[in-house]
């Protein structure tokens, strides 16, 4: 009944006029920015972050503006995927496979309807999950002392580079370069300046806001412009808009299947809806076998990834609720949102910060419904969209980009630190460097080291503590795992192969 009434309360919130007029806008704004080719959830996330923090928004409606982008952008990742072959982001390359070549059997449209459908079972079984599960796993979370905090982190960061990226070592690179950068300015326990060069504007640390801007937007300029000779072919006849009720059931079981798998890996802190697509897309085509078409243009083959990155993306909010780490790279993202509010997210928020955290749910569960609603008559809307030309949407970007970051602090250095850093985020993506470890062991890293010294004090100075408990061990054996066991079981599997 609490839970209820709870949830009632943030149908309070989130259906004021001005959060769910907040939540369409996002909603619309998500759905464009994920359909085009390259930018994905966290640039739109990052773009619009320092807008909301500068139009003095109040932290329910910045979080709704945020969380309804992001939602959107899950949306809208498939668009590009299905009419252009090109992913709109990470999460949607699973998507490509079956999505195109149905576009090019003339049924874009069906793919298109049935990848909708799909998004919104996904999401809306994950949203249940959220509801169900966030406050028992708040409740549990109250007994972490910094011991289990530390503990938590590390396996949060060893998931990185066994999960995120095809090239683990490249990951886990990343997620240290985040971690170093976290240790710029003073030191606060001891006020000694850390990697300043004596300049004054790096006292307070880099901002995250301008961390994140540089890494994502900037870099997606520099890649934007290399791309720009490229030919761009769009796929304009859609076909029938809707499925029939026979296909719909074809790929059902599918959607439920795809759903409760992907909401149970973006739970899982780093792993994000990538991974969650790309297991699901595999465990149907095992299950379809030779009657399947996976790959020549098969329903369920964009049911099932689509259902899982949906769920996904909202299953990485209860870790950021509930735990205060974050789930995927957007989350991470979001959370930065939240310190600018003086809000740290964690266990204690769904008594402190009820509105928030109930509000931020039921405007989850409008947006589902108002993307739906949205997404399907506007699909002939989107392929036009589609076709603006890469050389006007840089400069579009990069505006929006220097306006919210000039905004906060109204100073240039904060924009030639973007240019620098975008540089070095374009470099790193050449290179072949995820952004999104990057970005998680930079949020990551403060509380690594808060609750490190914080462990070391109460056993003054004893290093055992980090292993004590019940919980803890738990945490650090499963980081021992995910990081030796895989490339273990790679090297007995390719010897038994030669045997």
């Amino acid at each position: 009944m609490d839970t209820l009434m709870y949830l009632m309360q943030g149908f309070s919130v989130a259906l004021e006029p001005t959060n769910l007029t907040i939540a369409l806008i996002g909603c619309l704004i998500g759905t464009m920015v994920g359909m085009l080719p390259g930018l994905g959830p966290i640039n739109g996330v990052a773009i619009l972050l320092p807008l909301a923090f500068a139009m003095n928004l109040s932290a329910e409606s910045a979080i709704i503006l945020l969380a309804t982008v992001y939602m959107g952008c899950e949306y809208g990742g498939r668009i590009s995927s299905i009419l252009l072959g090109i992913p709109g982001d990470a999460a949607a390359i699973m998507t490509t496979l079956d999505g195109h070549p149905l576009a090019k059997q003339g049924q874009a449209g069906k793919a298109l309807c049935i990848s909708a459908i799909s998004s919104f079972v996904g999401s809306l079984i994950a949203i249940g999950g959220i509801i169900l599960f966030s406050p028992l796993l708040a409740k549990w979370a109250l007994s972490f002392g910094p011991t289990e905090y530390f503990a938590l982190i590390v396996f949060a960061l060893a998931t990185l580079g066994s999960m995120m990226a095809k090239k683990p070592i490249r990951s886990f690179l990343a997620a240290l370069i985040g971690l170093f950068l976290t240790t710029i300015g003073v030191d606060g326990n001891t006020g000694v300046y850390r990697f300043t060069f004596d300049n004054p504007h790096l006292f307070d640390g880099i901002s995250f806001v301008i961390l994140v801007i540089g890494l994502f937007s900037i870099s997606e300029i520099f890649l934007i412009l290399e791309n720009t000779h490229t030919s761009q072919k769009f796929i304009t006849k859609t076909g029938k808009l809707l499925i029939s009720f026979k296909e719909f059931l074809y790929a059902f079981w599918t959607m439920l299947r795809s759903s409760v798998i992907g909401f149970f890996v973006g739970v899982l802190p780093g792993a994000g809806a990538t991974i969650a697509s790309a297991i699901t897309y595999m465990s149907e085509k095992k299950i379809a076998g030779e009657k399947g078409k996976f790959g020549k243009g098969d329903l369920k083959g964009v049911a099932a990834p689509e259902a899982a990155n949906n769920a996904s993306a909202c299953g990485s909010f209860i870790p950021m609720l509930t735990l205060g780490l974050p789930g995927s790279g957007t989350t991470a993202v979001m959370i930065g949102a939240l310190t600018l509010y003086n809000i740290n997210p964690g266990p204690t928020m769904f008594v402190e910060q009820a509105d928030l955290v109930w509000g931020l749910i039921a405007a989850l569960l409008i947006a589902n419904i108002l993307l739906v609603i949205l997404n399907i008559p506007l699909i002939g809307v989107f392929v036009k969209i589609l076709s603006i030309p890469l050389w006007v949407l840089a400069p579009i970007i990069a505006v929006v980009s220097a306006i919210g970051i000039y905004s906060i602090n109204s100073t240039t250095w904060d924009l030639f630190m973007i240019f620098f850093i975008g540089i070095i985020g374009f470099v790193l993506r050449k290179l072949e460097f995820p952004m999104a470890p990057l970005i998680l062991g930079f949020v990551l890293g403060e509380h690594l080291e808060v609750n490190l010294r914080r462990a070391l004090s109460i056993s003054s100075g004893d290093f055992s503590i980090l292993w004590s408990g019940q919980i803890a061990p738990v945490f650090l054996a499963l980081a021992f795992c995910v990081v030796f066991i895989p490339p273990v079981l790679k090297r007995v599997v390719k010897k038994f192969r030669k045997n």
